[in-house]
């Protein structure tokens, strides 16, 4: 018998009881689709990730924080106490985290290959009035350095310039301006706003401000409000610490560092920064922790699929060994007319494998459907507000890996009934009756 012919016998086997075979590939069928689904899932965020990294207009950029704000975020989960070392508190933000002063920030500028450095500060603006008139409350403002990271309906990032007071809008803030569809967002561009913010003693001081970009939300919730520039931040921040004509001086928990050719010079720059009590975390960084804690959810999940598949194959099991149990005259028959044990046990795992494809090109397909469908169905529905938002992703190696594993399973899960064909007495099998 050819290996053809044992294919083809196989699946003629396989079929010959419907039923029995339809429930044990269901099993395969559910641990395949589970499996797609969140693989599918993975790639597609993880896809997402990446995209928002590439699409950031610099990310030549590092975030520099005092290395004592990292034990600190460490040392709120740690059980282990920490002895105190006066010289290592630094200075304290409002919020009791270590924090920058301009002295760290004239520090981090000297080392080589930074540009420029953007310190990261709180500003609070009472209100922005429209040029019609209308005055709008900005619960909080973005940062100086997020209008490098976002993704642009219209216009793009403000001038580090001190003296450039300029702003990017969110695209929800489009309506305040009498534009009702993205597609005019251009239509706010260089439009002239008035911010408003107030000192410490309640007196309020106004700004006027150049509207130069229109931002689109990204997952890092930055493009969701108001970003003022780097001139901008620096007014509003000095009216906010202002009181009795006395500008209190300013503390930063975190600086956003531009770098000179950041792949070429990354080690070199964090290096340095270790150097003087510094941590630098590139973007990359930032998300791959993101895409770290994806890639976990989704090995848990795979595993909850694995497990399924287990549970199939002690159906594929099942089924065999009845098949085996039904078939022993036919076992007989092939060695008494010359088959050999090795193909016996062939046929049978072939039967198994037949199982196991059947149930991963149902599954995998069924799973790639349903991701396909439920991720349009999603970012055109309730998603929509989140632009290029990918939540499943067709990766072929990736399904190609799963039939194979599927595959894999269901012929470990048939060696045992194969191995008991194979070994059967071809005499004792014709007397079976």
């Amino acid at each position: 018998m050819k290996l053809r012919d044992i294919f083809t016998t196989a699946l003629a086997n396989t079929m010959r009881t419907k039923l029995r075979t339809f429930l044990t590939v269901i099993a395969v069928v559910i641990g395949a689709f589970t499996l797609t689904m969140t693989s599918g899932i993975g790639a597609g965020i993880n896809k997402y990730i990446d995209a928002q990294v590439d699409a950031m207009g610099d990310t030549n950029q590092v975030s520099v924080m005092p290395a004592q704000t990292m034990d600190a975020n460490v040392g709120l989960t740690a059980g282990e106490p920490q002895e105190y070392d006066p010289d290592a508190q630094g200075t304290v933000s409002d919020f009791g985290i270590p924090s920058m002063d301009e002295e760290d920030i004239e520090e981090i500028e000297q080392i080589e290959n930074i540009e420029f450095v953007d310190p990261v500060i709180f500003v609070d603006i009472e209100y922005l009035e429209t040029p019609d008139g209308t005055r709008y409350t900005v619960p909080s403002a973005g940062f100086a350095s997020e209008q490098s990271m976002v993704e642009y309906a219209a216009g793009g990032p403000g001038s580090n310039a001190e003296d450039a007071y300029e702003l990017v809008i969110p695209t929800s803030w489009l309506s305040a301006f009498d534009i009702d569809d993205v597609a005019n967002a251009d239509d706010v561009i260089d439009q002239e706003v008035i911010i408003t913010a107030q000192d410490l003693e309640g007196n309020a001081e106004t700004i006027e401000a150049t509207v130069v970009g229109v931002a689109e939300e990204t997952i890092t919730g930055a493009g969701t409000s108001p970003i003022p520039s780097f001139g901008l931040t620096q007014q509003i921040a000095e009216i906010n610490n202002t009181a009795g004509g006395t500008t209190i001086p300013f503390t930063y928990i975190q600086a956003m560092a531009t770098v000179h050719d950041l792949a070429t010079n990354e080690a070199q720059i964090k290096a340095d920064l270790e150097e003087i009590d510094m941590v630098g975390q590139t973007v990359e960084d930032q998300m791959g922790f993101i895409g770290g804690i994806i890639d976990a959810i989704t090995w848990v999940f795979n595993g909850f699929a694995l497990i399924a598949l287990l549970a199939a194959s002690f159906g594929i099991v099942n089924t065999l060994l009845i098949s085996v149990q039904e078939r022993t005259r036919q076992i007989g028959l092939y060695k008494a007319l010359g088959m050999t044990s090795g193909k016996v046990f062939t046929l049978f795992s072939t039967e198994a494998i037949v199982i196991g494809l059947l149930g991963s090109v149902i599954g995998i397909g069924l799973g790639s459907v349903v991701g396909v469908v439920g991720n349009a169905l999603l970012i055109n529905g309730p998603l929509d507000s989140v632009p290029g938002l990918t939540l499943y992703a067709i990766e072929p190696l990736a399904l190609l890996v799963i039939a194979l594993v599927i595959i894999g399973i269901a012929f470990l899960a048939g060696t045992l009934p194969a191995r008991r064909a194979a070994t059967k007495d071809p005499i004792e099998a014709l007397r079976y009756d």
